[in-house]
């Protein structure tokens, strides 16, 4: 044990991951047995190759939704709303295309992923401060991908609502109250959401194709599903906040009762909480979440008293993350997280013709077209984001009836896509945490 967080083994270790990952500079922090630890490698910046530091920010990206999620349950537990506060009652004003989600939504369809609005919404809305409230009066005409609490769907468009919900009842625009109700409480130094605040400290940048990408920040309207900047060790202290009740949360337990079983779990879990991912490892409970924005990529693992956060600013950074994952709570509780994905060595037989077509989504369209004995997908970026991938294509080889996997070339990780339908019938592919229904 004392061998596996053995600062010049890991430091060592950790050099040998990003190499092997492709990975321009990382930073991990662990927290265990009472003490933490952390390790850096690599540079924060391809062009100007300034070291990862202890201290450097990365963006956290979708970890900030726990984030935002916490503060809503601050808020259940004064009084102010409950989970099944129903959206409208917090901001009349709220509309969405759907009639009856408009009325009926909830805290928890949104921060469970359960709304089925479409959640690829990035809209910029400005620098002001009324950017969030900017943002959620353009949902007015946000559609549904899924009927109101029918399955799961990762949603950005709900945590960004979620966060306007923050700001009306707490009268401040939703960095502010961030501050306020868990970065000082908490003392974390070196959390951030403003680029202004973020860059006055060694900030990492992010690398598509191993060039610095050609955009640093999502827009700012986005803060509350995505947009902290933080030093791993500050997050490793706000996943200790959840295991200590008190230090924020009376009950922080709630948070991680399932509330949805996930229909693809791979490199998920199997159910999400409020906020939380929740799966098991080797029979132990496990809550994190992950997030990716332009070219970074972070996770968070919390498994018995053992965290870890690490971020990585490009390369092939699932792999590593599940590298990392694998070797650490290997070594130091003999837990293993579930293995990637990888196709059978003779692909299921299945009708192939039931599940082509075109899917779509705000932000995605894949096209699914039968072709020996496997499915070629073709997966292209649309609207804000559109510009910064160009469309990638496929090979999803059958597992089994519902289960397929691949990989994009060059990538060492295998990506799942399951088809399911709904009570009602309607076809649908998850895929990327994301429900997406068949349009043709």
């Amino acid at each position: 044990m004392a061998e596996a967080l053995d600062p010049r083994r890991r430091q060592a270790r950790l050099a040998e991951l990003i190499e092997r990952y492709r990975v321009p500079g990382a930073s991990v922090a662990v927290e265990h047995g009472g003490e933490t630890h952390t390790f850096t490698a690599g540079v924060l910046n391809a062009d100007t190759r300034a070291p990862v530091r202890p201290d450097s920010l990365f963006q956290i990206g979708s970890i900030t939704k726990v984030y935002t999620a916490t503060q809503l349950m601050l808020l259940v537990e004064e009084g102010r709303l409950t989970l099944d506060t129903r959206v409208i009652e917090v901001l009349p004003e709220f509309r969405v295309a759907d009639p009856h989600t408009t009325e009926h939504v909830t805290i928890r369809h949104l921060l469970t992923h359960t709304s089925g609005l479409d959640g690829d919404l990035f809209l910029d809305t400005g620098r002001g401060d009324d950017c969030v409230a900017k943002y959620v009066e353009a949902c007015a005409d946000l559609a549904q991908i899924h009927p109101l609490g029918a399955t799961h769907s990762y949603c950005n468009s709900g945590f960004v609502i979620a966060g306007r919900v923050v700001e009306r009842l707490t009268g401040k625009v939703w960095d502010a109250a961030l501050r306020e109700q868990i970065i000082e409480p908490l003392g974390l130094t070196h959390t951030w959401t403003l680029p202004e605040d973020v860059l006055r400290f060694g900030a990492a940048v992010g690398h598509l194709d191993g060039k610095v990408a050609p955009v640093w920040h999502l827009m700012r309207s986005c803060g509350p599903a995505g947009l902290i900047s933080a030093r791993p060790r500050d997050v490793v202290a706000f996943a200790r906040a959840h295991l200590t009740p008190g230090r924020l949360l009376r009950d922080p337990e709630a948070m991680r009762e399932p509330q949805v079983k996930v229909p693809n779990p791979q490199h998920l879990g199997s159910h999400w909480g409020i906020g939380w991912i929740l799966d098991e490892w080797d029979g132990h409970r496990v809550f994190g979440h992950g997030g990716n924005t332009i070219g970074q990529s972070a996770r968070l693992w919390v498994v018995d008293d053992t965290i870890v956060c690490a971020v990585a600013n490009g390369g092939h950074t699932a792999a590593f993350h599940q590298a990392l994952a694998e070797e650490l709570f290997g070594e130091l509780l003999g837990v293993h997280p579930p293995a990637d994905p990888a196709p059978p060595e003779e692909p299921a037989e299945v009708d192939l013709d039931r599940y082509a077509g075109m899917y779509e989504r705000a932000g995605v369209r894949m096209t699914m077209t039968p072709a020996d004995g496997a499915l070629e997908a073709r997966i292209e970026p649309t609207g804000a984001l559109a510009g910064l991938e160009p469309p990638t294509r496929l090979r999803l080889i059958p597992v089994d009836e519902s289960v397929f996997v691949g990989r994009r070339d060059g990538e060492p990780t295998w990506r799942a896509a399951v088809f399911y339908e709904l009570a009602d019938g309607s076809p649908y592919v998850h895929f990327g945490a994301r429900a997406t229904p068949k349009r043709a």
